[in-house]
């Protein structure tokens, strides 16, 4: 299963809107979750999402409180708490910041403690992440350089220049990812993979970059290989898609098949790529590994959701 697709909340598109109905999902039922410097509060053992009472927030300012859904028993809100420094934080809500020995509660980065949570709280930690990093860097409008501020519970923002008025909604940067496979003249079938030099050593993970305006996913796919790699591609087939709010891309997942073998790479877009097999595969470590040697990526991405699901085909004739 995916990491981060699971988010189950309704998100109540059309009664968020109304501000009398928004005010209803406020008070004991209401959950909040926390984000401070586009960090997720979870317990203190990092075990689980901090899912606050309103009583316990019932000191910071809500107004800019962004409404994530609702399931059957609470409503969900995330609520950027950045501006407040770690350590006058204890001040507004029995929140412990980074380091103290007595708190309950911390904060840290989605991407070292997604994996580790179960799905569905994942899935609702980075919604929460992505919305309140997309507040954070779209303070302006994009049309007249105007403050613009949040509306419809935090799924959009409105500019306050009144000739204006232009309205902004959350964006996803679409990203591909792609295996690209081929068999060889010796009749094994190997995986094209890569790697940037600001990994951590040893890891490598399949190839991956943005859509350009005016191209399908297809010619993304084919392109991104042939400029990060050297490499021709075709019978591009879509796999699956995860949201990635690291800080707002939407990964579509592919797989390939080579049309030429040799690698040319330019550093610029990558330090290296090498073909594998599924041999090769299995004596990689795991990422964060502190051993020598390759190591396979971020078990929560699609990358490695790519790169398994490979690794269970049947090897092509």
């Amino acid at each position: 299963m995916l990491y981060y697709t699971q988010m189950t909340l309704d998100r109540a598109s059309a009664q968020r809107k109304d501000k009398n109905w928004l005010l209803t999902q406020y008070g004991d039922k209401s959950r909040w979750l926390l984000i401070h410097n586009d960090k997720n509060l979870y317990t203190e053992d990092l075990s689980q999402l901090a899912y606050l009472k309103q009583s316990q927030i019932e000191q910071l300012d809500k107004s800019l409180a962004v409404f994530l859904g609702k399931d059957e028993q609470h409503a969900y809100f995330a609520l950027d708490v950045s501006k407040i420094e770690l350590g006058d934080l204890r001040a507004h809500i029995d929140v412990c910041s980074d380091g103290c020995d007595d708190g309950e509660y911390r904060f840290d980065d989605m991407r070292k403690v997604g994996p580790k949570l179960e799905h569905v709280s994942a899935s609702i930690g980075v919604l929460a992440r992505g919305l309140c990093y997309w507040h954070k860097t779209h303070c302006f409008c994009g049309r007249c350089g105007h403050q613009n501020i949040p509306v419809e519970a935090g799924h959009a923002r409105v500019c306050t220049n009144k000739s204006c008025n232009h309205m902004t909604f959350p964006r996803t940067d679409p990203a591909v990812i792609m295996l690209v496979t081929h068999t060889f003249k010796d009749g094994v079938e190997r995986c094209l993979l890569g790697r940037q030099e600001n990994w951590p050593d040893g890891v490598f993970s399949t190839l991956a970059g943005f859509v350009d305006p005016g191209e399908s996913l297809e010619q993304a796919v084919a392109r991104e290989v042939e400029e990060e790699a050297g490499v021709l591609v075709d019978d591009v087939q879509y796999m699956a898609s995860q949201p990635w709010p690291f800080p707002s891309s939407l990964m579509l997942g592919f797989i390939a098949t080579a049309k030429s073998t040799d690698i040319f790479v330019e550093q610029d877009e990558l330090e290296q790529a090498q073909w594998f097999s599924r041999a090769d595969l299995d004596t990689f470590g795991e990422w964060g590994d502190d051993k020598p040697g390759f190591k396979l990526t971020r078990p929560d991405s699609i990358s490695r959701y790519l790169v398994e699901h490979w690794r269970q085909l049947p090897e092509k004739e």
